[in-house]
């Protein structure tokens, strides 16, 4: 597949979908926004305590649903009782989003793990075969792109990075995954999702034959400045004028 001419690079992709003040991040409003305007959806999977694979992009529950805890705790039947941003919208399952977008336009499915790989990657495996729809996977952990190497090589995976310098992380973990060290020897990624206002640099020029996306662009501006380095953008708060 030539991915320089696939929907990866064709279209701009929605950040945790087409969201604003009614159709919050990661929800199925923000999803429809995007269905209606054409546009890809990028979202964030993580697993909960009862094993249910939800779209939701915190650790804690604080920022979007204005209760204390943290998301790893929940059972899918608390799911109910949170609202996101104080609209009508709940924390959908990953089930019901595949259900809900059925195809209509690409996802591109960030893997949030920062712990041991298996069961979350497997879940997702498993929802993803019977999915009629184009995607692809992308995450900061080499590791978890490596499950997917192995148990499933035919689906895209792109290697997310930055330089980290708002992340408590240990300093070799920083700056083996700024540098993306184990592209070649663990995570084999097909494509590169880069933070954009760290493009240009020397890192993303090592990989010129996979293509290039750049998160999270959030002005027509930085859209205009960053486009020149990259192959395509996952943006947010406005829609881009190509």
């Amino acid at each position: 597949m030539d991915l320089f001419n696939s929907w990866l690079v064709q279209q701009p992709i929605a950040h945790r979908g087409l969201h604003n003040e009614v159709a919050p991040e990661n929800s199925l409003a923000a999803f429809a926004r995007a269905i209606e305007e054409g546009y890809p959806i990028e979202l964030d999977v993580q697993l909960i305590a009862d094993g249910t694979i939800v779209v939701f992009h915190d650790d804690s529950l604080s920022r979007l649903t204005e209760n204390d805890g943290y998301l790893k705790f929940l059972n899918k039947e608390d799911l109910k009782y949170l609202s996101l941003a104080g609209t009508n919208e709940k924390i959908p399952t990953f089930e019901e989003v595949l259900s809900f977008v059925d195809g209509k336009v690409p996802l591109l499915i960030e893997i949030k793990n920062d712990g041991k790989v298996g069961d979350l990657e497997k879940g997702v495996l498993e929802l993803l075969n019977n999915y009629k729809g184009e995607f692809a996977i992308q995450s900061f952990n080499p590791f978890v792109l490596e499950y997917f190497y192995k148990h499933a090589p035919h689906i895209l995976r792109g290697q997310l990075a930055s330089y980290f310098r708002d992340v408590k992380l240990a300093v070799f973990k920083k700056f083996a995954l700024k540098r993306m060290m184990l592209n070649k020897s663990i995570s084999h990624p097909d494509f590169i999702s880069y933070e954009a206002r760290r493009l240009p640099n020397r890192f993303t020029r090592r990989y010129k034959s996979l293509p290039l996306l750049a998160w999270t662009v959030r002005s027509q501006s930085e859209y205009l400045k960053v486009v020149k380095h990259c192959d395509n953008v996952i943006f947010e708060d406005f829609e881009p004028v190509i």
